[in-house]
């Protein structure tokens, strides 16, 4: 691998790294790229290329993955949960959930089951395609 390319792929990282990290904020393409030290058109591409899929839909599913665990593990309501994780209104989370899950997110709620054990076993075997 060449030293652009490994320079490349440690921006995308760390622009990966904090969508996973503050997934609930606002984030866009241009402050993303502004953590990837790169223009916003670029950092689109190289991402997508880089991770399969774009920024946009790497955060949904980031958010919706938070989501399954929350519909799962507590008792509050769908609205709060989509406030929590960061989506902007409940309608629009929905249909991100659907999309992304196959169920809706209260059709989830009824056939998940909190099962007792590890975390990284329940997240590999939960995570949204």
């Amino acid at each position: 691998m060449s030293r652009a390319t490994e320079g490349t792929n440690r921006r995308m990282l760390r622009a990966r790294d904090t969508m996973d990290r503050d997934y609930a904020r606002p984030l866009d393409v241009p402050a993303l790229a502004r953590v990837a030290h790169v223009s916003p058109a670029h950092f689109a591409r190289t991402f997508r290329a880089t991770f399969g899929e774009t920024p946009h839909r790497y955060l949904q599913r980031r958010r919706v993955e938070r989501a399954m665990y929350l519909l799962r593990e507590s008792d509050r309501s769908v609205t709060d949960i989509a406030f929590e994780v960061g989506f902007g209104s409940p309608g629009t989370f929905s249909r991100t959930f659907r999309a992304i899950v196959g169920s809706s997110p209260r059709g989830y709620r009824k056939e998940a089951v909190a099962a007792a054990v590890p975390t990284c076993f329940t997240m590999a075997w939960t995570r949204p395609a």
